[in-house]
């Protein structure tokens, strides 16, 4: 099982503005209106989920995150702290 972020923007082009100042480089994303990435490791969500956090007022994107099959979580800047922090609690390596 995979965990998965999925960022979605009504802009063309946000998704590619946030996600190449995240990795520091310049990205030329194919759909510009979704994104998805799987991790193996869940507690790597912690650091897309704390940037977006960070981030939120100055871009337009909606994060959903999956931890358990068929299950996502809207992600916003009223939970993003206890959603790291629970990722952290359920996996402890």
């Amino acid at each position: 099982m995979f965990a998965i972020v999925n960022l979605y923007s009504e802009i063309k082009g946000e998704l590619n503005n946030f996600l190449s100042r995240f990795y520091n480089t310049n990205l030329d994303i194919v759909d510009d209106l979704k994104w998805e990435k799987k991790y193996a490791n869940p507690i790597e969500l912690a650091e897309i989920v704390g940037v977006f956090i960070d981030n939120f007022d100055e871009f337009n994107i909606k994060m959903w995150i999956s931890l358990d099959k068929d299950v996502f979580i809207n992600i916003n800047e009223k939970n993003g702290d206890s959603i790291i922090r629970y990722l952290y609690e359920r996996f402890p390596y």
